[in-house]
């Protein structure tokens, strides 16, 4: 089934008489039903379920390989982990859905599998906020230097517009903030990050807010496993300033843009701030609006608008500028076209 700009999915080819019955088959059994429903829930890695439903290793592993199999639910790596959930679109995952749905949601066994999920979400969730609360200070002292981070994301929110959004991405993602803010918009949302830390906080603070058509993931902001065109939106809030080639990554967030797609920069205009560079590990000192203008257009793109938020004196000394660039109507595909979210999803 293809994702589409408008958000919506094309009619999927039905299932063959094959693949039904493996489908069947592989939730044909209790505790494959169990893992179905758990993960209609939200995201859970095999040490996750082996908690919740007092199994081992290796027959959970077994359930999982057998349902991904058949298209029922969906895996992808994160470092070490592998994560599952529930497969979203296709066939597959409508019957997935549906046989979901027609659980009885009062059942003991699954009300207690569900109360152990819980449980193990939120040691998670606590894991990851005291990751947070050891860094805060960092992000606090960095805050403190620039406007109010309800200016900027107000600024965000009229740059990218109500939507709505087939797929919305953010790079960078950091805590999540941009997905929590405006996943809501999109028919989809996928947040990328490397740091596995920032990762576990940011899908945490998704579960909470109830976003289960926003997820995070592990991934190369230079080489992002996403098809040409797929995103109707991409992000890049405060991330060029770590990298040794923002170019190279703006040039890949255009190449995820479907035609007419937009693409916003948030960062910091030109500085002299050098202890940022020891102390927060920033590759650049801010950047120039010729620049960036200039790799945008050198990624096909063309600028829209941009604008800068300056501090009011003694706020601080930071200005913080947004790039706002379209891809025109009519592009020429650089890859081989695939379901964009086949690789993540």
């Amino acid at each position: 089934m293809a994702f589409h700009k408008t958000g919506a999915f094309q009619p999927a080819v039905g299932l063959s008489r094959v693949q039904s019955l493996a489908a069947l088959r592989a939730a044909g059994e209790a505790t494959r039903l169990r893992i179905l429903a758990l993960l209609a829930g939200g995201e859970l890695n095999v040490k996750d379920l082996t908690q919740i439903l007092s199994q081992s290793q290796p027959r959970i592993s077994r359930h999982l390989k057998l349902m991904a199999e058949a298209g029922l639910i969906k895996r992808f790596r994160e470092g070490s982990w592998v994560f599952f959930r529930l497969a979203e679109d296709g066939a597959e995952g409508t019957l997935a859905r549906a046989i979901v749905d027609s659980l009885d949601g009062a059942d003991q066994t699954m009300a207690r599998d569900r109360s152990r999920a819980e449980a193990v979400q939120t040691a998670r969730g606590e894991a990851a906020q005291a990751y947070f609360k050891a860094h805060a200070g960092e992000w606090d002292k960095i805050r403190a230097l620039h406007v109010a981070e309800t200016q900027v994301e107000a600024a965000i929110d009229t740059a990218l517009g109500e939507g709505p959004f087939g797929l919305l991405v953010d790079l960078g993602t950091g805590t999540g903030r941009i997905v929590e803010l405006f996943g809501p918009r999109a028919a989809h949302a996928l947040g990328f990050d490397l740091n596995h830390d920032m990762l576990a906080y940011a899908r945490m603070k998704l579960e909470r807010a109830g976003l289960n058509h926003a997820q995070v993931r592990h991934g190369d902001l230079y080489n992002l496993p996403l098809a040409d065109g797929a995103a109707d939106a991409v992000v890049l809030h405060q991330v060029l300033h770590f990298l040794d080639d923002p170019a190279a990554s703006i040039a890949e967030a255009a190449r995820l843009l479907a035609p007419g797609g937009k693409l916003l920069v948030v960062d910091f205009a030109p500085h002299e701030l050098e202890f940022l560079r020891d102390e927060f590990a920033h590759r650049r000192l801010g950047f120039a609006r010729d620049q960036v203008d200039r790799w945008l257009k050198g990624a096909g793109l063309k600028l829209a608008e941009s604008r800068d938020l300056s501090p009011d004196p003694g706020e601080g000394k930071l200005t913080v500028s947004l790039w706002l660039a379209a891809k025109p109507a009519t592009t020429s595909p650089k890859r081989k076209e695939k379901s964009p979210l086949e690789a993540v999803i």
